[in-house]
């Protein structure tokens, strides 16, 4: 039975775009090969750490959501720790409520960039008309 997982991954910064690129592809294939499938993807950029992390002050930070048998989750960390490029991650299991509320969020994120918000004119305050009396 597929369980619902989130993983969160920070890369060294030193990596480029295409490097970067690689190693999302990496996990995602790895995901995809032992039969999960990957429900979600986000990047979140770099991003300055709460402490330095290997003398690293700043890291790539990657979302990815996906289903899986329990047993895959082991051997994705194992490759986790095994890539110099990972400095860290956490995956967590997903339950009922979590799903939905990762869905509902990916709903909204998806709404605000399908359809940004409406550019706001803002008026020229109206001066007030004054009435000029002849005498």
């Amino acid at each position: 039975m597929l369980k619902q997982y989130e993983t969160v991954f920070i890369a060294t910064p030193v990596l480029s775009d295409t490097q970067m690129k690689d190693a999302v592809a990496k996990y995602t294939d790895l995901i995809k090969a032992n039969g999960g499938e990957v429900v979600y993807e986000e990047d979140w950029g770099l991003k300055q750490l709460a402490y330095s992390i290997q003398h690293k002050t700043s890291g790539f930070y990657y979302l990815i959501e996906f289903k899986a048998e329990p047993e895959f989750v082991a051997t994705l960390e194992t490759q986790y720790r095994r890539d110099e490029r990972i400095l860290r991650y956490l995956t967590v299991a997903l339950d009922k409520n979590a799903a939905a509320y990762a869905e509902k969020r990916r709903n909204n994120k998806a709404n605000a960039q399908a359809a940004p918000a409406p550019a706001v004119e803002e008026e020229a305050p109206k001066a007030e008309e004054e009435t000029v009396t002849e005498e």
